[in-house]
C-alpha cells in the first residue's frame, strides 16, 4: 500500500481534481489518498473565525456567503451528471449550514478548530462525489475516526495504527481510500488539527501506521529545489536527499514539505517522494535513508528570526550557566534555532516572540540582554558539508559583502547556518547560489 498526499493547489481547481483521479488510478496498488482543503479555503475559514472572535458577525456572514459561491461554481464545473451535482449540492448545504449556525453561537477556541476542519471535509467529500460519478470505486475515510493527538498535542503512531487498522479491516477488499489531512481529534475527543502544513504530517503518520511502500507528496512544484525559486533564477530540483538533509531544509524554510513529516519516515524507514501534480512524469525528489553525494546540495532561508544576546563577564563561565539559560526557554516552550558562545556572551536565535517579554525579564538576572529582530537564517545543506573541501571557502567568499551576525558550524554534518539581517536575505541567497552551484557548471 502507498500513501499519496495532494496539497491545496493540487486540488484547487476542477481540472486538477480530474488529473488527481487519473493519477490515483494509474496502477493497481492499494492507496490511501490524503487531501488538503482547496487552496484559499483555510485562509477564508481563519478569517471567518477571526471576525466571529471580534464580534463582527455581518462580516463573517459575508465571508461565508462568498466562500459558498466559490464552492457552488466549483462543483458546477466539476460534476456533470444530475446525480453527481445533486450530491455536490447536498455536501455544500451540510457544511455551509454548519458555518451559518455558528453565527448564533458564542465563539471559542474549540469552535475555531471545528470551523477550520470544514475545508478538508469539503474537499474530500466533493472529490469522493466526483469519483463516484466517474465510476471509480473507493471508500471515504473519516480522519477523525483514527487521527488523534495526546495532551501534549503530539500524534502517537501506535494509537493511530490500531485505530486505522480497525477501520481498514472493515473494508478488506477495497484498494482505494480517500481521507483528510490536517484534521484530528485531541485527548479530549474534540476536533483539532496538526497546524499549518499538517496534511504532509498526516500522510507521513498514515504511511508509518500502515507500513506503506512510499509516501508521495504531490504539490505544484517538481521537487525540493536547490534554492528558493521565487528569489533565485535557474534553480533545479534536487534528485535525492537523505532524511537528515531534507529535515534541515524543511525546518529552515523549504516550504514544499512540513518539517515534522520527516521523522515518521526516518523512524519507520519508508521513502518520501516529492512530485508535481502538473508535471506527473517529472522525477521530483526522493527522500530516503541513504545519501548519494557529498557537498552542498541546497540552500533554504527562514525569516522573522529574533537574535538574543546575553552578555555577562561575571557568570558566563560559571558552572550551570548555560543550563539556566536553556531552562528559561524550556519554561516558555520556545525552541532555539542557533546558538554561539564566547568568553563573555551567548547569542542565540528564536522564531517565536509570543513569550519574548517574559523570557527577556528572566534572562536579565544573568546579564545584559540585547534583542535584534528582523533577522534571517540562511541554511546550506548537504552530506558532510563541513568537511567537503572548499565548501566553507565558497560560502564565505559568496558573503563577503553581506553582514553576517552569527555562524553555526560543526553541530551537524549536514548544514552550515548563517544569520544575516533580513534585508540581506535575497542578496545572500543569490550570491550563495552562484558561488556554490553555478561555478560548478563553469
Amino acid at each position: 500500500m502507498k500513501v499519496m498526499k495532494f496539497g491545496g493547489t493540487s486540488v484547487g481547481r476542477p481540472d486538477r481534481m480530474r488529473s488527481i483521479a487519473g493519477l490515483i488510478t494509474k496502477d493497481n496498488e492499494s492507496k490511501i489518498v490524503v487531501m488538503s482543503a482547496l487552496s484559499g479555503t483555510t485562509n477564508s475559514l481563519v478569517e471567518i473565525g477571526n471576525n466571529l472572535n471580534k464580534g463582527e458577525k455581518s462580516k463573517a456572514k459575508e465571508l461565508i456567503d462568498n466562500l459558498k459561491k466559490h464552492y457552488e461554481d466549483f462543483i458546477a464545473e466539476l460534476l456533470k451528471t444530475r446525480d453527481g451535482l445533486a450530491e455536490g449540492k447536498h455536501i455544500l448545504e451540510e457544511h455551509f449550514e454548519f458555518l451559518n449556525i455558528i453565527l448564533k453561537i458564542s465563539y471559542s477556541e474549540s469552535l475555531s478548530k471545528d470551523i477550520l476542519a470544514q475545508g478538508e471535509l469539503l474537499s474530500t467529500k466533493i472529490f469522493s462525489a466526483y469519483l463516484r460519478e466517474s465510476g471509480i470505486h473507493h471508500i471515504w475515510l473519516p480522519a477523525l475516526d483514527f487521527m488523534t493527538i495526546d495532551a501534549a498535542n503530539e500524534p502517537q503512531v501506535g494509537s493511530i495504527k490500531v485505530k486505522l487498522s480497525h477501520v481498514l479491516k472493515q473494508h478488506p477488499d477495497e484498494k482505494l481510500f480517500i481521507t483528510q489531512g490536517f484534521i484530528c481529534r485531541n485527548s479530549r475527543g474534540e476536533v483539532d488539527n496538526l497546524k499549518r502544513g499538517g496534511s504532509d504530517y498526516t500522510a507521513s503518520l498514515i504511511a508509518a501506521a500502515v507500513g506503506a511502500s512510499v509516501c508521495e507528496i504531490w504539490t505544484d512544484i517538481d521537487g525540493m529545489h536547490n534554492n528558493d525559486p521565487r528569489i533565485v533564477k535557474d534553480t533545479v530540483p534536487v534528485h535525492q536527499l537523505s532524511f537528515s538533509e531534507a529535515a534541515e531544509l524543511a525546518y529552515f524554510g523549504a516550504k514544499i514539505l512540513h518539517p515534522a513529516s520527516i521523522w515518521p519516515a526516518q523512524y519507520f524507514n519508508f521513502p518520501v517522494k516529492l512530485l508535481d501534480t502538473m508535471e506527473p512524469d517529472s522525477p521530483g525528489t526522493l527522500i530516503e535513508a541513504k545519501t548519494e553525494t557529498e557537498g552542498a546540495k541546497a540552500i533554504a532561508a527562514k525569516d522573522n528570526i529574533i537574535a538574543i544576546k546575553i552578555k555577562s563577564t561575571r557568570m558566563l563561565l560559571a558552572y550551570g550557566f548555560l543550563r539556566k539559560i536553556f531552562e528559561v526557554f524550556e519554561k516558555y516552550q520556545t525552541p532555539i534555532d542557533m546558538i554561539t558562545t564566547s568568553e563573555v556572551a551567548v547569542s542565540l536565535t528564536i522564531d517565536n516572540d509570543s513569550h519574548l517579554e517574559e523570557i527577556t525579564k528572566e534572562l536579565e538576572m544573568y546579564g545584559r540582554i540585547m534583542i535584534d529582530r528582523g533577522q534571517a537564517i540562511i541554511c546550506i545543506v548537504g552530506n558532510k558539508i563541513a568537511s567537503t573541501p572548499n565548501v566553507l571557502i565558497k560560502i564565505f567568499d559568496s558573503l563577503s559583502n553581506v553582514p553576517v551576525r552569527m555562524v553555526s558550524f560543526g553541530g551537524s554534518q549536514h548544514n552550515v547556518s548563517i544569520l544575516v539581517p533580513e534585508e540581506y536575505k535575497e542578496k545572500a541567497l543569490v550570491q550563495l547560489h552562484h558561488g556554490l552551484f553555478e561555478t560548478v557548471k563553469n
